[in-house]
């Protein structure tokens, strides 16, 4: 028989059934008063006999065919493969797959069994395929130990038999051996809702195995399938391409035109042609291709009508069609085929696909078709109305990131506006606040003072940020007057000392020993916590926002501002009593906390220390005194303002060999840079000018013309190549310097025109109530810069003491005019002029704070239990003789003594030694302090971490003692510290040696006075 008449009879047989089964069904139908004139059951048991007939002959007929039974393999064997149950339509549920056990693979072919077993496999497999039979969950109860849910009920009794698949069959080939079959096919159940799809197709599942290999040549990719089906028919076929094609329109659709699709190994059995877009109904081909696949044409036209309009729209030439896949395309149309993209979902159901989709992916293509004009115009359109609307958007866009930025903008600067001005107005009521307490506290001043008080030492550095962060150890700096709390030695005087940062045990015992062994808390008990110690007389507190901000160089007082449980420790501390504060470096936040404790400050407000505290403020001042003051120009901000006052300040002062440049808001000698005018090469000129006329007419303009026009050429290349700053630890060349004197301001000064300069310290106490006094007096000792004092000799013995204290009082009334209240410091110089043999005394700079020189004199009068009279330039100590040892009652005499104060002595090897340690040290070596006779040494101890820094104070009888007492402990110091393999950083060296110098130089007064005597 040949191959289409095989198609016939089965076509034929599958009619047969249905008008049987149709029969049926109009039989059913025929209503009661029908049926008493007709026999039904017995019609109806012919019409059961014959269906059943035409189905047993229908399955030889398929078994004589293919030569072969599609037998499924024992459902017991399958391993490690999930069972796919089909969907069943009628209650739109999908069982859950998980419930199926794994099986193993079995293969195909059974050689062992019979004809009669492979028969009962082939009935078995036939109920187990559907789902409406009677027996098809017993089957798969029987076979995997599956329990199925019964997912379909019947409504009549009788069952229906399953249709057969009468579709076109070919000579079905055996399958190679190793090749497993996979998955139950797609339901063919006798329910009437079961469409045509169902007939004509059975869904294979596919398995890549894990050793497939894919070669791609050509834009070909050939691929290695194992599957476990039986062996290929056209239906298995059609699911392969399926399977093939889905991984193909994923790569397309990404890049259709780089990404070639897979095509699959089999050869199409049903090609037809579709010439220019339109198809030949009565082409030989398409005529077989209808016919055999004409049960399910209903949904193969819609998909071929698509593709015929896509070949048109694109204007192909010539496209070979696959029947299968035609076919198999049109089954997933309604299955969710239509989601994906049509152009590569037609194309893949040709087997010239590459060219076609060449052909189409081609720009510009679409609109040489059917349509193309109205295509082309409708895209152009498009991208015109695209275009439009894009630049519209983009340009609504813009203006509204403008407005929002314009409107966040704005609302940003409102809100700051609102936080500046609500600042202003708080401080503006601090300050208001301020100045009515400061009247108060002037008004009652004396009162408080004879009373008793609490004094809040708060010492703070109050600098600009830039100089905060360019300060190492700003938090020691700030501690180095803990002697602060030495004010106790005043019984009527309580003291809350603000400390800048966290104490040791070590450091706490040290000053609460010390206190109480001088008997300046009357044997009150003395107490430690962990955030404080104290002794009755004195508190030390520690703020808690030195733990928020350890890195940031914050004054104390900001600190103080940010620490709400030390503030509310302070108001508790001084509730009820008379209370003050004395701060450091004035700052903004200082008024910030005095408002928050409710209490005075004793200082200048904020803006006035700001303004006087300057060079060329306190030269202003000085000036307001009428008190000498070097020659030269303040408030210098520009570099031709610089050279021209320069060129004019030395014209007038030619005996000057060295000028000053100092920068206004700096202080310590760190802003203060030096140019000799040896360096100048028209001095020794301009000195034969000078003599050539006498003093007096020299100083009229016109002589000076000459020099000065002189001078103003070779200033800029003079200061350029020879000026430096005097620590260039902060500035390291002339270049850095100049720019922060441009931009600050600053001074020019002479430097005192002699080989002897001394400088001295003066600190006063300018009192609300309008006095004047005098607190310590000493003079400067210097180290490797001799613009900085690292110490100082108390009482002074450089200048007269009348002198000093006319000058004092002249700076301190100026100061008093100014609204300048408080502790001030004031440096000056003195010299011997060589021109008239007089001394001079210039003040050089003013400092409106309370000085290191202070704190240490503070220490150096509680262990002496002295005074120092700075009218007098006398330290007075009350000594207890022996033979008074004995009368309590008489009155003990006082005697003269000198001291050595040092507040900054630095040895980076000091930081081996703990401060019990360093003390017990100084102990063996006969570095102690003798409370009889108020003479020895006393340490200032200012951290536990770092113990870089200490102070140090000598007392001895007389100058040259405790100069030579304080340059021997600095020795053995140095000695015990230090070895010659080891690298230190230290000032102790220059201190030595400028205390050696002050020694030769008291050495030759000495014999000078000698010599002087019998001339007298």
């Amino acid at each position: 028989m040949s191959h289409r008449n095989q198609d016939k009879f089965g076509a034929v047989l599958l009619q047969v059934q249905d008008d049987l089964r149709q029969l049926r069904g109009n039989l059913e139908k025929i209503s009661l008063s029908e049926r008493t004139t007709l026999d039904i059951q017995v019609l109806d048991d012919a019409i059961r006999k014959t269906e059943n007939s035409i189905k047993k002959h229908a399955e030889d007929y398929l078994k004589t065919v293919t030569e072969q039974l599609l037998v499924l393999p024992s459902i017991e064997d399958i391993h490690k493969k999930t069972v796919q149950i089909p969907k069943c339509k009628t209650l739109h549920r999908k069982p859950d797959l998980d419930s199926f056990p794994d099986m193993p693979p079995q293969r195909e072919d059974l050689p062992g069994a019979s004809q009669r077993e492979k028969h009962k496999s082939t009935l078995s497999m036939h109920s187990l395929c559907n789902p409406a039979h009677p027996n098809n969950r017993a089957i798969m109860y029987r076979k995997s130990g599956t329990s199925l849910p019964d997912v379909h009920k019947r409504s009549t009794n009788v069952a229906k038999p399953p249709r057969m698949i009468t579709g076109p069959a070919g000579r079905l080939k055996p399958w190679p051996r190793g090749h497993h079959n996979l998955a139950v096919p797609e339901e063919a159940t006798g329910t009437r809702l079961m469409g045509s799809k169902s007939l004509c197709h059975k869904q294979l599942k596919w398995e890549k195995t894990p050793g497939h290999t894919c070669e791609k040549t050509d834009s070909k990719c050939t691929t290695f399938w194992t599957t476990r089906t039986p062996p290929p028919s056209t239906s298995s076929q059609s699911m392969e391409h399926r399977s093939m094609m889905q991984a193909a329109n994923n790569l397309i659709s990404q890049n259709h035109q780089n990404l070639p699709v897979p095509v699959p190994v089999n050869i199409s059995k049903y090609p037809f042609a579709i010439t220019k877009g339109r198809m030949d109904p009565l082409a030989a081909d398409f005529c077989l291709f209808r016919q055999s696949f004409s049960s399910c044409w209903s949904s193969v036209v819609s998909a071929l009508e698509a593709l015929e309009k896509l070949l048109r729209d694109f204007a192909v030439p010539m496209a070979k069609v696959s029947g299968e896949r035609l076919v198999e395309f049109s089954h997933g149309w309604d299955s969710g085929w239509r989601t994906a993209r049509p152009v590569i979902g037609l194309v893949s159901v040709l087997e010239n696909w590459e060219e076609v989709l060449g052909l189409v992916s081609r720009p510009g293509q679409r609109f040489k078709g059917e349509g193309g004009i109205e295509a082309a115009a409708i895209h152009i359109q498009s991208c015109w109305r695209r275009c439009v609307a894009r630049t519209a958007y983009l340009r609504h866009c813009r203006r509204k990131w403008a407005a929002g930025t314009i409107s966040l903008s704005w609302l940003t600067r409102s809100q700051m506006r609102r936080v500046r001005e609500a600042l202003q107005a708080r401080r503006l009521r601090q300050l208001e606040n301020s100045r009515s307490r400061a009247q108060n506290l002037a008004a009652n001043w004396k009162h408080i003072q004879s009373s008793k008080r609490t004094i809040i030492h708060i010492p703070s550095l109050g600098y600009s940020q830039s100089q905060r962060l360019n300060l190492r150890e700003f938090d020691i700096l700030q501690n180095i007057q803990i002697n602060r709390l030495c004010d106790i030695r005043d019984k009527n005087v309580e003291v809350i000392y603000v400390c800048p940062r966290h104490l040791g045990e070590d450091i706490l015992h040290y000053y609460t020993s010390l206190l109480v062994r001088d008997g300046a808390t009357d044997g009150a008990e003395s107490r430690t916590t962990e955030a404080s110690s104290s002794v009755r007389p004195f508190i030390i507190l520690t703020p808690e926002a030195v733990d928020y901000f350890p890195t940031r160089n914050m004054c104390l007082s900001t600190l103080l501002k940010y620490s709400p449980r030390t503030l509310k420790r302070i108001r508790h501390l001084i509730q009820g009593k008379r209370a003050y504060i004395v701060g450091g470096v004035a700052h903004v936040d200082d008024l910030a906390v005095a408002d928050e404790l409710g209490v005075p400050i004793l200082g200048p407000e904020p803006a006035i220390a700001q303004l006087y505290s300057t060079k060329s403020g306190g030269r202003r001042i000085f000036k307001g005194a009428e008190v000498d003051v070097p020659p030269g120009q303040g408030d210098i901000y520009t570099l031709n303002k610089l050279h021209e006052a320069l060129a004019e300040i030395m014209t007038q002062n030619l005996g000057v060999q060295r000028w000053l440049f100092k920068i206004d808001s700096e202080h310590s000698g760190r802003g203060t840079a030096y140019c000799d005018v040896c360096h100048l090469s028209c001095y020794s000129w301009a000195l034969q000018e000078y003599r050539r006329h006498s003093v007096e007419l020299w100083n009229t303009k016109w002589i000076q013309e000459s020099v000065l026009l002189r001078y103003s050429d070779e200033i800029p290349q003079w200061l350029t190549r020879f000026a430096r700053p005097a620590k260039t630890s902060r500035y390291p060349n002339w270049a850095c310097f100049l720019k922060t004197f441009l931009r600050q301001g600053g001074v020019v000064e002479a430097y005192p025109p002699s080989d002897s300069v001394t400088c001295l310290t003066v600190d006063l106490l300018l009192e609300p109530g309008g006095e004047v006094t005098a607190l310590s007096c000493g003079d400067q000792l210097h180290g490797s810069c001799q613009l900085e004092a690292i110490g100082c000799t108390v009482p002074q013995t450089s200048v007269h003491p009348e002198t000093l204290h006319s000058i004092c009082t002249h700076v301190g009334r100026a100061c008093l005019q100014r609204c300048i209240v408080g502790h001030v410091s004031v440096d000056l110089a003195t010299f011997l002029n060589h021109n008239t043999m007089e001394q001079e005394v210039w003040a050089i700079d003013l400092d409106l704070t309370y000085s290191d020189q202070l704190a240490m004199t503070q220490m150096l009068l509680m262990r002496t239990g002295g005074t120092l009279n700075c009218h007098t330039g006398c330290l007075e100590v009350p000594v207890r003789e022996k033979y008074c040892e004995d009368q309590p009652a008489a009155k003990s005499p006082v005697v003269n003594r000198y001291a050595v104060l040092g507040s900054h002595l630095f040895h980076s090897n000091l930081s081996m030694l703990y401060h019990n340690v360093f003390l017990m040290m100084c102990k063996a070596h006969g570095i102690r302090f003798n409370m009889k006779r108020k003479e020895g040494t006393v340490f200032a101890l200012y951290d536990s971490s770092e113990r870089c820094r200490i102070g140090m104070i000598t007392v001895s009888e007389d100058l040259q003692g405790a100069l030579v007492t304080f340059a021997r402990n600095l020795s053995v110091i140095h000695q015990e510290i230090s070895s010659s393999k080891m690298q230190e950083e230290t000032n102790f060296k220059a201190l030595i040696k400028n205390i050696e110098d002050v020694l030769q130089t008291i050495v030759q007064n000495k014999l000078r006075a000698v010599k002087d005597k019998p001339a007298a």
